[in-house]
């Protein structure tokens, strides 16, 4: 899945059409991120450079990613030295994963130099380095000290770039000098020759290559025959032409679960109808689809870690004491028993006396009149025994009437856990996190004294618009739902809410029916609407990634919230149920 030389090409030609912007802003939203946005003649442009392990990569972004409130100190750094600075040139060594960004920008004194931030996006080792004219690191945003490395990373130190290993170009090689090379590794498995014949490839596209040539099954590159070279060589001659023409089927594979799996720079289809295939127009759009979503989730995270370590051990304790509460319960189900033990003991005070370990009594509970033998307390006189059992009986009853309660209310708290921990996980923005923070300072799960400086501004809820021209809004956290469902949603309006599994409350705004008119509860919106509403739904509950999720739906009218329930929960009657699949290119253009 990592970015690889061939596809980092393809992003160099399209930030090529930056050359002559200047810098007109620098962020840093994460630890290993940096956007620069640059002002061109085409308007303001964003560029995200990404040094996280995983998720490396250098592209346009359109996404609107929150800032910190202070910058750090490396975004301190680039400010001071590429404000306004003019991009000059982008180089690319071959296929190496290396981009260099080449400025003009005014130093102290108000000369003009030549500074460039060099960008390495190798896995672990990815980086972002900014060097003066002499090729001499000024910082970097990942520091590397001679201790861990043989290349550190350091101001001061001269940049060099990596090695090239002996690979060929894919664009540029000849069909001998491919040839030759392929054979080099004559034992190994096609896909694997390739990867090490050329440069800057990735393990989907050499598997690809071998797929052409067999559908079915591997094959050794010893065992190549003379017209599999030659169809072996026609494809890549094609993916050649796609790179030299920019004609190129940008595409991402995804489970069909909806699970993104791995991107390529032509089309993939070793998968079969395993994976779904979506193609976009350039590289950029298909990363900033393919991470915006994950490197959401990973900010949120990294803001949020104190709240899903509370909520992730807080459902784990509730959880835990709820099953043994009904371990308890269970236990009770002998308490008719020792009830029965002691009638017995008390029916036969005649026959027993101290110091007996045990009696064999006519058990005159069964219809049969079977024997019991009941244990005694050799310590205790025949009517202390029936006391002892008539006490663990009354003990027994008077649990199991508490531990039903108690199993209750414990349950319903470990599922409102979990709602919060489901809007958590979708959270996008401070502002969210926030609420969701107050939310669980209102149920007492988190010290009011905790609380530092003032909450970022809550956000109002999401908002859609079907294709039929129907509002729909959708509440971000239980708090929300409340409000949305029980004090601004109308009687009219319809109400969704994803069957047996957490999510969020969706409102689909209806018309009023004209003053005096009654209202009849089988006006519903139209089918597509509805189901564009559920699709929402869905999208925004636990079952996001699910091939098929069942929605509720009903009129605000009969959707109730019982006293005292926590937040976000109500009961419905009068619903219906509709089953759809969460399409996220859908619910993305239904939004306002």
């Amino acid at each position: 899945m990592a970015l690889d030389g061939v596809f980092l090409s393809t992003i160099r030609k399209e930030l090529l059409s930056l050359i002559g912007g200047r810098v007109d802003k620098i962020h840093q939203p994460s630890k290993g991120e940096l956007l620069i946005a640059l002002r061109t003649v085409d308007g303001l442009k964003k560029l995200i450079i990404n040094t996280v392990s995983g998720t490396a990569r250098l592209h346009l972004t359109k996404a609107d990613i929150e800032n910190p409130k202070q910058p750090p100190m490396f975004c301190m750094l680039m400010r001071k030295h590429l404000s306004s600075a003019k991009l000059v040139d982008i180089r690319q060594q071959g296929f190496e994963r290396v981009i260099m960004l080449d400025f003009d920008a005014a130093n102290e004194l108000g000369d003009i130099v030549r500074l460039t931030l060099a960008v390495e996006m190798m896995g672990r080792r990815s980086n972002l380095m900014l060097l003066d004219k002499d090729n001499k690191i000024i910082d970097s945003i990942k520091r590397i000290s001679t201790e861990t490395s043989e290349t550190p990373v350091l101001p001061g130190v001269i940049y060099t770039l990596p090695e090239i290993d002996g690979r060929i170009s894919l664009t540029e090689c000849s069909r001998e000098e491919f040839t030759d090379k392929l054979f080099q590794f004559p034992n190994m498995e096609l896909s694997k020759s390739i990867m090490k014949t050329f440069q800057g490839i990735s393990p989907v596209f050499a598997r690809e290559c071998a797929f052409v040539l067999s559908p079915s099954e591997e094959i050794i590159t010893a065992d190549l025959t003379e017209t599999q070279q030659d169809r072996l060589w026609d494809y890549i001659q094609s993916v050649r032409s796609q790179l030299e023409h920019n004609e190129n089927d940008f595409v991402v594979l995804k489970t069909q679960t909806g699970e993104l799996k791995d991107f390529c720079f032509t089309n993939i289809g070793q998968y079969g109808g395993l994976m779904e295939v979506k193609k976009f127009d350039s590289p950029s759009l298909l990363l900033d689809y393919f991470y915006s979503e994950r490197d959401t989730i990973s900010r949120t995270r990294q803001k949020a870690q104190d709240l899903f370590r509370l909520l992730t051990n807080t459902i784990d304790r509730t959880e835990q004491r709820v099953h043994n509460q009904e371990l308890e319960l269970k236990d009770c189900e002998r308490r008719e028993q020792l009830k029965q033990y002691g009638d017995l003991i008390t029916a036969n005070l005649y026959a027993l006396e101290k110091g007996m370990t045990e009696a064999k009594l006519v058990n005159f509970y069964d219809p049969e009149q079977r024997e019991v033998t009941v244990k005694l307390d050799k310590r205790l006189t025949p009517v202390q025994n029936a006391q002892k059992y008539f006490k663990e009986y009354r003990k027994l009853d008077t649990a199991e009437k508490i531990l039903h309660d108690l199993i209750a209310k414990g349950t319903e708290e470990a599922k409102y856990l979990d709602t919060v921990l489901d809007a958590l996980t979708r959270a996008r923005t401070e502002g969210d996190i926030a609420a969701l923070r107050e939310e669980l300072t209102e149920q007492g799960y988190i010290s009011r004294s905790r609380q530092k400086g003032k909450p970022p501004k809550a956000l109002p809820p999401m908002k859609f618009r079907s294709s039929e021209g129907y509002d729909i809004r959708v509440g971000r956290n239980n708090s929300q739902n409340d409000r949305l469902t029980c004090k601004e949603a109308r009687k009219t309006d319809v109400w969704l809410h994803t069957k047996d599994i957490t999510g969020s409350h969706v409102i689909i705004s209806c018309p009023e029916p004209p003053e005096g008119a009654k209202f009849t509860p089988d006006e519903l919106p139209p089918d597509r609407t509805i189901e564009e509403a559920a699709m929402i739904a869905a999208y925004n509950s636990k079952g996001r990634n699910s091939s098929r999720v069942d929605v509720d739906y009903t009129f605000v009218k009969f959707v109730k919230k019982p006293a005292g329930s926590k937040p976000g929960m109500v009961i419905f009657t009068h619903n219906y149920t509709i089953t759809v699949k969460p399409d996220e290119d859908i619910v993305k253009s239904l939004e306002v």
